[in-house]
This record gives C-alpha cells, structure tokens and sequence, in this order.
C-alpha cells in the first residue's frame, strides 16, 4: 500500500469524517476514493477556519483535516494554522512538502520547520514506512493534553513509497485528575466564600463537564461568567448565569467580578488579551486547568488544581457535599439581584436595541434575530472587531456549543470558515456568521464555496461602508486620505456566486428578510443577508 492510500486509511480509522483542502494533494484524492467526504475551498485560510469549527463542535471527538500544496500553499496557510493555536483549537494539518533533497534549503518553504511554534507537534514523513507511527503520534497529540493544531508534512517523493503491511490502532483520550488534596482544601474555600464567581473556558466544553459545571453552580448558588471561547458552557438563560466576557461585556459581569472575594476559573487559561475580560485585582484566585504553563503566567493564582475540566468539577462537587452549608442561604438572593442588574442593563440599551433608524443599527438586527431564532438549534459565531462586539454581550447561548468564540489573535475573515465548518458538524442546525465589510473582503470569495460545496450556512453582514471601529483611533488628517472607507454591494455577489442574496436598508424589513434568508438556508441555499448600517461604536463597557 502507498502512502496516499495509508494515510486515507488511517483517517478513516480515525473517524475522519470530512477532508478540506486545496489542490494539488494527493491525500484529497486518496481520501475521495475511500469515502471521506472532501470539500475544496477558494483558499488556504478559510480550509482551516472550516476544520476548525469541526473540531469544536464535537469537543475535539472529530478531528477536522485540512491538506495543501507544498510551497505557497502551506506558506497560505500559516495564519490559518496561527489563529487554531491561539485558540487551543486541535486540528490536524498534512501539507505536502519539497522532496526530500530540496526540502531544507532556502528559499523553499519547509512547512515543518517554519509552524513549529504554531503547532502542537510538526514532524515530516521521511520515509514510506514510517507513516504509521508519525499519525500515531499526531493523533494522540491531538485526542490528549491541550488543545492545538498537529502537523504532519508529507514530501512530495515519499507520498508514492510503500509503507508495505501494516496494522493501525486508533487513538484514543486519556484523562487526568487533580492532587485529591488540592481539591479539600479548595472545596473548603469555595465553601466559605462570600461572594465566590465561576469562571468558565472552553475547557469545560472539550471535557463534555456541562453538567457538572450546573451542579456546582446550582447546589452552592454560585454565578457563572465565562470567556468568549467558553459561551454556551452554561446556559445563558439560567438565573445564575452571568454572560460572557470579552471587550464588550455585559454589566452583571462587571458587577459581580468587582463583588467578588473568591474567583474559581475552570477550563481557562486567565490569558490577558485585549478581547476577554480583565480579572480584578485583591481577589482570591482558583485557577483549575489542564496546562500547568497556564499558571501564574497572566493572573497569579493562590491555588491550583490541574486536570480534566470534568474530572475536577466531579472531585470538587464531592468534597464540597461535605463541607458546611452556611453559605448557600447567604446567597440565596443571588439570582434575583442578577435578574435586577440585567433588566437595568438592559433598560439602558433598549434604545439601540429597537433602534427604528435608517441606516439600520446592528443592535437592532442582532436583537430581532435573538427573537427570531431556536437557540437549542443554532450555531452562531461572529468576526473581529464590531460584530464580535456587539454581539456578544448581547447574544444568549442555552445549549452547550452553539456558540462559537473567540478573541485572541482576531483575524478578519474567521467567522465565514467557522460557520461552514460548524454546518459540515451540524447538518440539522441554523448556522449563522455575522460579520463586517472589512471582513468580508479579506475572505467574501469563499462564500462561493458555500454555494458549490452545498453548505447552507446565514451569514449576516453589516455594511457601513467604513472601518468604524478603527474611526476612534484614526487621526483627524485621515480625512483626507479616507482610510478607513470601503464600499461594495455584498448582496449582489452573493447572488453571483448561486446564493440568495438581499440588501436590506428599511428597518421595518429587517424580521423579514431575516425570515427569508433562514428560509432560503432550509431549502439547501447559503443566504447572505447584507443589512446597511450606521457606523456604531458604542459597546457594552464599564
């Protein structure tokens, strides 16, 4: 058997069940052959935005693939591969490579050399039948640990050599707990608290530990805020829940971080990024993670348990059931006071809400498509810049994984890929992006794949024929030189491409053109929605 071949195999095994790529691969083909379904994007970027949503929406269980050409194909690839590492997003990458006698001179691009600190793991196939341990390898990576993207580059002149017989075991994942010391201290702690808060990260999803999370939550009265790549860990409905924390949070957050004399963050990395929620100083800190090179690396932490999420939630929900219950009847106007900040937070944002101005505000579009929508069968994610922000805050995910976030490195164009990919994961799901003029120009073409790939995703998009987030920052002589202005008509492209495409400029349409672009994603057509807006810049902020 050659390697071609081998590697569609070991996919297979593997449970691979979708192959994004852009030609010329060998493994594209092989993995047609034997029934991966393989989808073909318009460039590298968006492959890996689509693999990377696959990954999430099953907590790291599907691994997506995504393949390139050697050379500028995987040089196309890098912030694709940049943005999943920033993410802790596992993914697993095969671009080929140089052969073998050219791989490691300038100016080739040596893709395993060149990703090594964007990659979990890199290492080259050198020979034919060493391929089996090389998966072996990736895959284990990608099943254990912290998440990130693996890769594995194959030359050019090994693809055809043999790997002769050969019997593949698949991978499978392997957990960790905590120190049981740890956790009785710990519990002791949260037990006492006054004002304890939990925060959440996308841990607790790649763990599955949603329930146990609930339990801890719910029994010690505990709110819940988490980050933006840990939305929908908690439902957002919940009277304990407090929303989501990124550059624009929601004002229970604020308050109830401020209040707080313990804060417990599990499944989290406490990153300090300009786009999550800043931890206040003087507090207690509870740090739980499964990466020790998490700790004390952004917020100092006075303690620690390192583990899976859900294992840790379980050891931590048994020895708090013995320890005092005091606490719990202290807190048991928790919910209410919750409540109160919420509906007063909101009073204040009413207006742009249910804005009825023309150009449209886009507080009023996301509102109306909250209103519109199934939350348990919805899968939504946004861009960078304003659309992440204002959607946010705003935004109320109540089934675990409906919602896709992020908010470290940021690229414009993220959104489109996600989307895609989560519709690839979630066939029966309205799949929704909202996203920017900016954005859609850095990665618009790939709506087109939507169309011939079959992918009926919603993408949402807010034309203000300006960079608006950027206005603030601009210096006045801008003017002159216009640089924050872009224009196009978006609707019409979309239409070009065989989508269903509409430009909605009449805030009394909006709930109907919402309306007919689900409609349109139900018939099996990828709808962009193109909605003129005014260049907003308030955010939820305090």
């Amino acid at each position: 058997m050659q390697v071609t071949e081998a590697i569609a195999e070991i996919l297979k095994a593997e449970g691979v069940k979708f192959i994004i790529g852009y030609p010329v691969n060998p493994i594209i083909e092989a993995a047609a052959i034997a029934d991966i379904r393989t989808i073909i994007v318009r460039q590298e970027r968006i492959g890996l935005h689509m693999a990377d949503a696959v990954s999430r929406l099953s907590s790291g269980d599907d691994i997506g693939v995504f393949v390139m050409q050697h050379g500028p194909g995987a040089e196309n690839a890098f912030g694709g591969v940049a943005q999943a590492f920033s993410e802790s997003v596992p993914l697993l990458v095969m671009p080929a490579g140089y052969q073998r006698r050219l791989a490691h001179y300038y100016p080739n691009f040596n893709s395993t050399l060149n990703m090594q600190h964007i990659t979990k793991s890199a290492e080259p196939v050198t020979m034919g039948k060493a391929l089996p341990e090389v998966m072996r390898r990736a895959f284990w990576q990608l099943r254990n640990g912290r998440g990130g993207p693996v890769l594995v580059e194959v030359p050019l002149d090994v693809f055809r050599e043999e790997v002769g017989d050969f019997t593949y075991v698949p991978s499978f994942k392997a957990r960790s707990g905590p120190d049981p010391e740890a956790v009785h201290d710990i519990a002791k702690i949260l037990a006492s608290a006054k004002n304890p808060v939990i925060y959440a990260g996308q841990g607790v999803h790649y763990a599955k530990a949603w329930d146990e999370l609930k339990q801890l939550a719910e029994t010690w009265q505990i709110p819940v805020t988490t980050s933006l790549e840990g939305k929908s860990a908690f439902p957002e409905n919940h009277p304990l829940a407090l929303g989501s924390g990124g550059r624009a949070i929601p004002r229970a957050v604020h308050e109830y971080l401020k209040d707080a004399d313990v804060i417990f963050g599990i499944g989290c990395s406490f990153a300090l990024t300009a786009f999550g929620v800043q931890m206040p100083k003087g507090k207690t800190i509870i740090h739980a993670t499964l990466d020790p090179k998490d700790l004390n690396k952004d917020v100092p932490a006075q303690h620690v348990l390192l583990g899976d999420a859900k294992l840790t939630l379980a050891a931590l929900n048994t020895a708090l059931a013995e320890q005092p219950k005091d606490q719990i009847a202290a807190r048991s106007s928790v919910a209410q006071s919750i409540a109160d900040i919420k509906q007063a937070w909101l009073a204040e944002w009413m207006p742009k809400l249910t804005a009825n101005t023309a150009p449209i505000s886009p507080y009023r579009v996301i509102w109306e498509l909250k209103q519109l929508v199934d939350p348990e069968n919805t899968v939504i994610t946004h861009d960078a810049g304003s659309p992440r922000d204002q959607l946010s805050p705003f935004w109320e995910s109540t089934r675990p994984l409906s919602y896709i976030g992020w908010g470290k490195t940021t690229q414009l164009g993220y959104g489109l890929g996600l989307a895609m990919g989560a519709k690839l994961a979630r066939p029966e799901a309205l799949c929704i992006n909202v996203w920017g003029d900016a954005a859609i120009g850095f990665t618009g073409m790939d709506f087109e794949t939507a169309v011939r790939e079959r992918i009926p995703i919603l993408s949402i998009l807010f034309n203000n024929f300006s960079m608006a987030i950027e206005l603030p920052i601009m210096p006045v002589s801008t003017e002159k030189y216009r640089s924050t202005d872009i224009s196009g008509h978006y609707a019409d492209m979309a239409k070009a491409f065989g989508g269903y495409g509409e430009r909605v400029t009449d805030p009394n349409e909006i709930v109907a053109a919402l309306q007919r672009g689900i409609e349109a994603t139900e018939a099996g057509q990828p709808a962009l929605l193109e909605f003129i807006t005014g260049q907003e810049l308030a955010i939820s902020t305090f």
